[in-house]
């Protein structure tokens, strides 16, 4: 039997963050450095964490912390050790997304909620959290320009968010 992975990761170091999956939920994360030399490509590990065990759905890296699920919980760590930074909010087999301009993590939870939450190593904090759609839903959300689509096997919804130009215009 082998093990899959989730989608790997660029550090903005350059360094190469991979997850290895299992069916008793992720097999934690590994730092590795990759580099050419004479006599070929080399590959040393920086470390292996498990304060970040995605199994079902991708992690993002920002700001030097990675952000994912660690199981069903969302966590962080941190890029230099792998040190847990924290844990919390339950989102089941949810997905997320980076809006890096705003430092926030766009999370679609397994029963179809939307939530916003902190991009930041300082703790969990959940900005906001509404009902999208109704279902099991293991969709990534996608944005087109300021349209936000989410989707599940039986659902699809489209959220027109403002532009951070209007935005800052109001004020």
């Amino acid at each position: 039997d082998g093990v899959s992975i989730t989608q790997p990761a660029l550090t903005e170091r350059g360094e190469l963050l991979i997850a290895g999956a299992d069916a008793m939920g992720g097999a934690g994360i590994r730092r590795l450095s990759i580099s050419q030399g004479a006599s070929g490509w080399n590959a040393a590990e920086g470390w292996t964490s498990r304060g970040l065990k995605p199994y079902f759905n991708d992690f993002v890296v920002h700001k030097g912390h990675a952000f994912g699920f660690d199981g069903s919980i969302l966590s962080s760590i941190s890029l230099i050790d792998g040190k847990r930074n924290w844990k919390g909010g339950r989102y089941g087999s949810g997905q997320l997304v980076l809006l890096a301009d705003q430092d926030l993590l766009l999370v679609v939870s397994e029963e179809g909620d939307l939530a916003l939450v902190s991009a930041t190593a300082d703790g969990f904090f959940e900005v906001t959290r509404f009902k999208a759609i109704e279902g099991k839903t293991w969709n990534h959300p996608a944005m087109a320009g300021n349209v936000l689509l989410v989707r599940n096997g039986e659902e699809m919804a489209a959220f027109r968010l403002p532009l951070a130009t209007a935005v800052a215009e109001s004020r």
